[in-house]
């Protein structure tokens, strides 16, 4: 089964994330997926946008933290191998030579978050739930995308807590574009990709690399890339949080390790 599926719409491609039993957790055989379905529409000259969506109830959960527990990752070094795989995906999104949209329902955490904040737009259905809960098991974000898309001050309570906002709030912060009911979210979506690809394609390329260089010369890439250094070192210093979160994983199951980290803060996020 593809962990990341293709189908072509007129000149959209939609790429579903196709993990659903898992909340479409990025493991690293769905990451090394979705960079080729990215470059399957890049080289595909009918295509003028492309959708990036999860199936079933999340648009996903974030990287697979029951790999990531199982893999015995130590030292900065290893850490810096891991991330830059991720870091490398997430950024081939956000420099993508075409319009991106992210269609979003129920959870997009964590790395599944920073993907929807790679793409141009995000349409989000009404349950949709976005943040960057890492903090609260001792890790951090490892696309540091958010500070350029809703500001210093939110991103500063939003990974200092590990909190979660729900749609409407998101739209508010200006992470995404438009709420609508679940049933209408495809929909909203295909009618916002229809009229982006009355553009012609040349158009849609210089205008998206104008955007690209616009924050990229605020410094995006630049801090990118120096948070990855830094989570590479974070991730390695093995807090204690991290490894009660790690060893939960492996003897008791993701759900466990779950309910005991968000049981610090009072709460259950489920994701």
């Amino acid at each position: 089964m593809s962990l990341v599926s293709y189908e072509r719409a007129d000149a959209a491609a939609w790429l579903t994330l196709n993990r659903p039993e898992k909340l479409n957790a990025l493991s690293h055989e769905l990451v090394e997926e979705l960079r080729a379905a990215l470059r399957r529409a890049v080289d595909d000259d009918e295509v003028k946008v492309v959708l990036v969506r999860g199936a079933g109830r999340a648009f996903s959960a974030g990287y697979d933290l029951t790999q990531e527990a199982e893999g015995h990752t130590t030292g900065a070094d290893a850490w810096h191998r891991v991330l830059s795989a991720d870091v490398t995906a997430t950024m081939e999104l956000w420099s993508l030579p075409k319009p991106t949209i992210a269609v979003v329902r129920g959870y997009c955490l964590a790395g599944g978050c920073e993907l929807a904040m790679a793409c141009d737009l995000v349409v989000a259905a009404d349950d949709a739930r976005f943040g960057e809960p890492e903090i609260r098991y001792g890790s951090g974000p490892v696309t540091l995308l958010m500070p350029f898309v809703i500001g210093q001050k939110k991103t500063n309570e939003l990974l200092y807590t590990g909190d979660l906002v729900d749609a409407p709030t998101a739209a508010a912060l200006g992470l995404v574009n438009r709420v609508v009911p679940g049933e209408a979210l495809d929909d909203t979506a295909t009618e916002l990709a229809r009229r982006i690809a009355l553009a012609p394609l040349p158009v849609l390329r210089l205008t998206k690399l104008a955007l690209t260089r616009a924050y990229e010369a605020m410094g995006l890439r630049e801090a990118v890339h120096a948070n990855l250094d830094l989570s590479a070192i974070l991730n390695a210093s093995e807090s204690p949080e991290q490894e009660e979160f790690d060893q939960l994983v492996r003897t008791e199951g993701l759900r466990a390790a779950l309910a005991w980290r968000d049981g610090r803060y009072g709460e259950r996020l489920g994701g």
